[in-house]
């Protein structure tokens, strides 16, 4: 059975605030992997690897969950870190929505769990991950960016599908391909 690396998210365009914040980063000489533009996404559930021949039930559960829901907006503002700013991992912007995200991510959660995909053990907190944090060269001027972008609204953007991708991880960084996409 082929497998492949799999993830349940919401896509993202790209704003000049948000490639303001990625410039930033990159000025400080931090070893941070920064996502690429045409990969950024808000992540509902991390599948890994998937039985191709579970895409039929994967696409049914996605339809399920956004069921009855129509497009709404998310607002993209703020910044953190996770999981602290004493051990940095991720570098991430906030996700402000109204109960509706939270809604599909609890559907997808527990559809996902009547598969066999493990359950999250902690509560669905949406974020974009921004970056990824290599090692602490240069971590203050690091904390100095996220700090300077704490407050700022870097879009706000209408919901209107959730996508299956596969991951294609790569030295170069990973690849996405959109498998399904099913509109709110």
């Amino acid at each position: 059975m082929p497998m492949i690396r799999t993830f349940i998210a919401v896509d993202i365009t790209q704003t000049p605030a948000m490639a303001s914040l990625a410039e930033a980063i990159k000025g400080t000489g931090a070893d941070v992997k920064l996502v690429e533009p045409k990969n950024i996404h808000i992540t509902l559930k991390f599948l890994g690897d998937t039985d191709e021949q579970m895409l039929p039930d994967l696409e049914h559960i996605i339809r399920q969950a956004v069921s009855g829901v129509r497009p709404f907006p998310v607002s993209l503002q703020g910044t953190g870190v996770f999981p602290n700013r004493d051990y940095l991992k991720v570098l991430w912007v906030g996700i402000h929505t109204g109960e509706q995200m939270e809604t599909i991510g609890s559907r997808i959660e527990e559809g996902c769990a009547a598969l066999g995909f493990m359950k999250e053990r902690r509560a669905f907190s949406p974020h974009l991950t921004v970056g990824r944090v290599k090692t602490a060269r240069n971590k203050p001027q690091l904390l100095a960016v996220v700090d300077q972008f704490k407050d700022t609204e870097f879009a706000s953007e209408e919901v209107r599908a959730v996508v299956l991708k596969r991951s294609v991880l790569a030295p170069a960084g990973p690849t996405y391909t959109t498998l399904i996409s099913v509109p709110l």
